[in-house]
């Protein structure tokens, strides 16, 4: 039978209901530092057959729906991130990705093998699905936990790029061309959808960023939507050609939500928003998957055991080894080793070998989902005292300011809209003090519901809205002119740049010659 309108509304009542408790259970996992996935895989489980009964064990429809939901994730990912955060750290977070996958592959597979005696086929499995940590997990949490940028960074960088590596092993090994084909023969193939991936990714990043600039698109609720397609068009294509669609989707989604383009908060928002979504659907849809009756005190006792050995010996052992293309000091790499996140990645990767009818697939479904639940409750919530104990942690930054852009094509520039916030050192400031560059002006200020135009004299406030106007090509420079005087006032000229770096002494010293980032009076 057909889906008709009376299902229609059983299920939008459903998930309605379901998809609300869901938003305000995200509360409740922050304050106990919990990723919000706990929730949901449980929501999915009192829904599924030991609950209310939904009987859902399609694992074709379960791989699509979370091969789906992964895509809408890392594009979220991918907007969200700053490359200033992980450029100077994406070599490390790429050898994560790669080389400290395989070791943790390695690592597990032995212990898979000879500690709890599963065949070869099986111990790469579960080897290979629990490798990859989860960037749902990761974006949740740590933006929560006040840490330097080079460890956030990494973090990142690393879940945002190690799915692609493990769906290539994990689909190879459920095909049985692991067995068929020569090491070397597989490796060609991973590096061959790796490339071809990032290379699709930059192309449509790139490619979609030159037409959306051009693109005076009516409303500007439309450029969220084309943004995203745009990303998931890159997935589509890598997808297409046989290539890695996870790295074409997340390098995308990274150059397009760092390039200078229109309505670059409200795409944030928006594209957090589907990202949540996606997150609520596939943890509840892995939820429902799970048939409590299977789990038995073997499966417990295996969960128990490979998570022991993949917190303590293979991710340790994974990231020291990575860690050799760009060395940091022992308190961020074993704080990195901490924070590795399992999430719904190693879930979704288990219904490959589910949905291609692998022989005792269903048996590491349930190891890694008890496993991934573990270890989420004994690592999630330790994160910032492990943090602290280990001095990586850092004092909480003011909250930059936020900054909305809109197109003025006629004359090639840019109007932004700065609201200053509670935590700005921008209070107080006369509009002549921000020094902003040549060409540049604060056309309105908008203060209590009314608009006024500035004079150079002109005080600002805490609440104020600034209406600025740059050229196209100096939008960069004033985006990093104001936030060196959100984060320093007045004195930013002199204290240091917006990226915490000194300036230079012929900047700062008042008996050289000093860069005039204003026109004289």
């Amino acid at each position: 039978m057909g889906f008709d309108v009376h299902q229609l509304d059983n299920f939008l009542l459903l998930g309605s209901c379901v998809t609300l408790l869901a938003i305000l259970a995200v509360r409740v996992s922050t304050r106990a530092g919990l990723p919000s996935l706990m929730i949901y895989l449980l929501m999915g489980v009192a829904l599924g057959e030991a609950g209310v009964g939904i009987v859902f064990e399609d694992a074709a429809t379960a791989h699509a729906i979370g091969f789906g939901a992964l895509a809408l994730i890392l594009a979220e990912g991918g907007i969200s991130t700053k490359w200033s955060e992980i450029r100077p750290v994406i070599g490390l977070g790429a050898s994560l990705a790669t080389i400290g996958v395989t070791v943790s592959v390695v690592v597990m597979a032995c212990a898979a093998h000879f500690l709890l005696g599963l065949p070869w086929e099986l111990a790469i499995l579960l080897g290979a699905v629990c490798s990859p940590t989860d960037a749902a997990a990761v974006f949740s949490v740590l933006r929560i936990v006040p840490l330097p940028r080079r460890i956030t960074g990494t973090l990142e960088a690393e879940s945002g790029l190690n799915d692609a590596p493990t769906v290539v092993l994990v689909v190879l090994v459920s095909s049985g061309a692991l067995a068929e084909d020569s090491p070397i023969a597989i490796l060609g193939v991973i590096a061959f959808e790796l490339v071809v991936g990032v290379a699709i990714g930059l192309a449509v990043g790139f490619g979609g960023a030159w037409v959306m600039r051009r693109a005076a698109l009516p409303s500007s609720g439309l450029y969220p939507l084309a943004i995203l397609a745009l990303a998931l068009a890159s997935y589509g294509a890598g997808a297409a050609v046989h290539a890695s669609g996870f790295a074409a989707i997340y390098v995308a989604a990274l150059v397009l939500g760092n390039a200078e383009l229109p309505h670059r908060a409200a795409t944030k928002s928006f594209t957090e928003g589907i990202g949540w979504m996606a997150q609520i659907g596939l943890f509840v849809m892995l939820g429902l998957l799970l048939s409590p009756d299977r789990i038995t005190a073997e499966t417990v006792w295996f969960a128990l055991v490979a998570g022991l050995v993949l917190t303590f010996v293979a991710r340790p052992v994974s990231v020291m080894i990575s860690a050799v293309v760009r060395p940091m000091g022992w308190r961020d790499l074993t704080f990195i080793s901490w924070a590795g996140l399992r999430g719904a990645v190693p879930i979704v990767l288990t219904t490959i070998p589910l949905a291609a009818g692998v022989e005792d697939a269903e048996q590491i479904f349930d190891i890694v989902f008890v496993m991934v639940v573990v270890y989420t409750l004994f690592t999630g919530p330790t994160l910032p005292f492990v943090a602290k104990v280990l001095g990586v942690a850092k004092q909480v930054e003011p909250r930059e300011l936020e900054v909305e852009a809109a197109p003025l094509d006629r004359i090639a520039a840019d109007l932004l809209q700065v609201k200053i916030s509670p935590a700005s050192r921008m209070h107080g400031c006369e509009v002549g003090e921000l020094r902003l560059p040549q060409g540049v002006s604060v056309a309105l200020i908008i203060r209590d519901g009314e608009s006024r135009v500035p004079e150079r004299r002109t005080v600002l406030r805490r609440g104020d809205e600034l209406l600025v106007v740059t050229p196209r090509k100096l939008r960069a420079r004033t985006d990093a002119r104001l936030q060196e005087v959100s984060r320093g006032g007045r004195l930013a000229q002199w204290l240091g740049r917006a990226d915490g770096q000194p300036r230079s002494a012929q900047t700062r010293s008042p008996a050289g010659p000093r860069r005039r980032e204003s026109p004289p009076d």
